[in-house]
């Protein structure tokens, strides 16, 4: 299916992306989020089992990748998830709605990423919890981000590369020499009862860990830029999913030989740097926080690449409404100046727990809104399994469930903001496509 048709969507195709280059640019996304910003939220909530949570969430992430790559395959396309809702449910308030939750949990990704850069950078200088210098360095690295997206397809797919190719051989040198040179032994990681949360907490860390996944849905919002899309999408989900499996867990284990647990959810929010430092000293430290930099660096720019490019679509689609407000350009850098806006304003304003736990809600919530979709509308028309999109919805539904009851017991607030944006959200979306139909 050809969707060059929509509007600047033809702008988008001057360079295309290599499936080395889709690879690196899931994979920058997925890690630039998931180890350096969730292993002490994780290890929190699931106890000394925290890096089987890893394990759990990235079987629950395959499931799930199963019902993009099939729509991939048969519907390359850069609005991605918005063009697979839409030929789901129709142009409605549903399809729009469900699309954009899948795009405000993509900004939180992008500020949360940018949190974890701030606060693994000021480990350099010994600060901790300088509210204004957290979120100056958050805003100033989505800065950045924003001039790399401008420059062109080209430079960010080059650039995703020689970051990915980095901070993967850096982050599994991290794992390996960490637990060498713990002796491979746990004996610091004093396993007992009062550790765990149950399996509600485990759970819940689950759901947490695939937030840590999400980033190989960036490749589906950008398929139609990516060379053979029909056959490299897909493969290019599975490798980014495969190599992060492994990279995770091998880490998540080295953090568990190296703190106890105490330590580890004492330092959550810079678990990877304290680890370094029992081993190998300042040198480890160091080494650390420019690999965390790096991963975070190429993620927020990845994830703002992708993001973009969904709510152009969604604006080509007739799906929200677009304002340039006197700015020049075109669609997409309107969109760009947004989305960076929007991820300063939540990196500013809202801590990295919170903003972990706004981006799984919405993720899960979007996540089975797809394979529904798929399920009930376009099972035979991508030749999908119908037993695969089951338990797709059932590990979803599971885990949503499971961190919606952790945070009711522990933070409400968070409940609340998600609820009440995601009523706005569909209830907008209603208004919208009913006056812009009165209009026609």
């Amino acid at each position: 299916m050809d969707h060059s048709g929509h509007g600047s969507q033809t702008d988008y195709k001057k360079n295309s992306l290599s499936l080395a280059g889709a690879v690196s640019m899931g994979t920058a996304v997925i890690i630039g989020a998931g180890i350096f910003a969730l292993t002490g939220q994780i290890a929190e909530l699931a106890g000394p089992l925290f890096p089987l949570a890893f394990l759990v969430a990235a079987v629950v992430s395959g499931f799930s990748a199963y019902s993009y790559i099939k729509l991939s395959n048969a519907l390359p396309s850069s609005g991605g998830i918005a063009m697979f809702l839409q030929k789901a449910y129709g142009k409605g308030a549903f399809a729009a709605g469900s699309a954009l939750l899948m795009y405000f949990s993509m900004v939180i990704n992008q500020s949360l990423v940018s949190r974890t850069f701030s606060t693994y950078t000021l480990q350099l200088f010994d600060i901790a919890n300088e509210g204004w210098l957290l979120q100056g360095l958050s805003v100033g690295l989505l800065l950045f981000a924003f001039l790399i997206n401008i420059s062109g397809n080209r430079l960010i797919g080059n650039f995703s590369i020689v970051m990915s190719v980095l901070k993967i051989g850096g982050i599994t040198a991290f794992g390996i020499l960490g637990l060498w040179f713990s002796g491979i032994s746990f004996e610091s990681y004093n396993v007992s009862p009062v550790d765990s949360n149950g399996l509600g907490g485990f759970l819940a860390a689950v759901a947490l860990a695939i937030l840590a996944y999400k980033g190989f849905t960036t490749i589906t919002n950008s398929g139609s830029e990516i060379v053979d899309p029909h056959r490299n999408v897909g493969r290019a989900i599975i490798i980014s999913i495969l190599i992060c499996v492994v990279v995770y867990f091998l880490v998540a284990v080295a953090v568990a030989a190296n703190l106890t647990l105490p330590e580890i959810i004492s330092s959550k929010n810079f678990a990877l740097a304290e680890a370094a430092r029992p081993v190998f000293g300042d040198l480890g430290l160091w080494f650390t926080v420019i690999l965390a930099i790096i991963a975070t660096v190429s993620g927020v720019i990845a994830s703002a690449f992708a993001v973009s490019r969904m709510l152009a679509m969604l604006t080509d689609m007739k799906l929200v409404p677009h304002s340039h407000f006197g700015m020049p350009g075109d669609v997409h850098q309107h969109v760009l100046v947004y989305t960076i806006a929007l991820a300063m304003f939540l990196a500013v304003f809202f801590d990295l727990s919170r903003i972990a736990s706004l981006g799984a809600i919405f993720y899960l919530t979007m996540d089975i809104a797809v394979h529904w979709g798929v399920l009930r509308y376009l099972r035979k028309d991508i030749q999908a399994n119908v037993f695969i999109l089951l338990l797709a919805i059932v590990f979803d539904v599971i885990v949503l469930g499971a961190f919606l009851i952790n945070k009711a017991q522990t933070d409400i607030f968070v409940v609340y903001v998600s609820i009440i944006a995601m009523i706005s959200i569909f209830g907008a979306e209603k208004l919208y496509l009913k006056w812009t139909s009165r209009e026609k």
